[in-house]
């Protein structure tokens, strides 16, 4: 099957029980797993210092790998990017390599984007992916919580990665998508640059030398443990900014694990939607399978799409990739 390089960019591994498991869930795949040798270092919060990340991304770009995966997100590529490889990630990339992730990953995929339109893919990483515990491995004492192991959706996305037969993904609206954009249904966009991924990184890198600027794009944006005025925060940079205007549509992802407080007094999500609706005449979609979510599509950033509906059904489609 394919040869996958699993490496640690950013966040140190704390769940070893989720690493290993992921790590045999592939080779079960029938897949050829390489493990970088600072996979599990630690330092502080991050896995190893700068210098051994910096270390084992060059060794994964050097690596020959059909997919260069990351362990997990977390925090730590920020302060990566001014050292990162980039000629030789690009160089990867050209021969072959995809490289998936999610989360903090997001930088690194916006990074290369701009400086040399490799396309990367927003996916899972290995242990809240690939790691998931079942119910046996709870009962069995070995870590994390049962979540009914690794999501079919999810393993079969990656499948058609390996295999090379990916040809877009689709997910059903919801009524309010569907009322939002009145009579406009078909074509959305037309081979549009597809980008974006953890929004609070999408932000981070706004306005620095690893900003991509695409212009008449898709933008998919996804976040976690962000309350909705903080996601409202957030968005409004990007529409301020003037980023949000000049894309042909915006697709929203998963956006998980915060609480509403009583102060809110029905302020939520769906309002913050609602609000950044009515400062753009571009398609705003949610409901995007992607995002901190067990069941997570594979989406090439930097390769063009077409974004299509037809009536509660809405696709991406990049089959031309191949």
């Amino acid at each position: 099957m394919a040869h996958i390089y699993v490496y640690s960019p950013s966040g140190a591994v704390r769940d070893r029980a989720a690493f290993r498991r992921g790590i045999q869930q592939l080779q079960a795949l029938g897949h050829e797993v390489e493990v970088d040798p600072d996979a599990l270092s630690s330092w502080q919060r991050f896995a190893g210092d700068d210098a051994t990340r910096l270390a084992a991304m060059g060794r994964a770009a050097a690596s020959g790998a059909d997919v260069a995966l990351i362990s997990r997100g977390g925090y730590g590529l920020t302060r990566l990017l001014p050292s990162l490889p980039w000629r030789e990630i690009a160089r990867s990339v050209e021969r072959g390599t995809r490289w998936v992730g999610f989360s903090d990953f997001t930088a690194l995929q916006l990074g290369l984007l701009a400086r040399s339109q490799s396309v990367t893919w927003a996916g899972p990483a290995l242990c809240e992916g690939f790691g998931a515990a079942d119910a046996a491995d709870a009962s069995e004492g070995h870590g994390g919580a049962a979540t009914g192991g690794p999501d079919e959706i999810m393993l079969a996305c990656f499948d058609d990665l390996v295999s090379g037969v990916g040809e877009g993904t689709g997910w059903r609206l919801r009524a309010a998508d569907v009322a939002a954009l009145g009579a406009r249904q078909g074509s959305l966009a037309r081979h549009a640059p597809l980008w974006g991924g953890n929004l609070c990184m999408v932000t981070s890198v706004l306005a620095t030398p690893w900003w991509p600027d695409v212009k008449g794009g898709v933008l998919f944006l996804e976040e976690v443990g962000e309350h909705p005025y903080r996601v409202e925060r957030m968005v409004l940079q990007l529409l301020h900014a003037g980023v949000l205007a000049r894309q042909k549509a915006i697709v929203l992802g998963d956006f998980s694990d915060y609480r509403l407080g009583p102060h809110d007094r029905g302020y939520t999500l769906a309002k913050v939607i609602d609000h950044l609706r009515a400062q753009l005449k571009i398609p705003v979609l949610t409901g995007l399978p992607f995002g901190h979510t067990p069941t997570k599509v594979l989406l090439p950033v930097g390769a063009h799409v077409d974004l299509l509906v037809e009536g509660r059904e809405a696709l991406l489609l990049w089959g031309h990739l191949h």
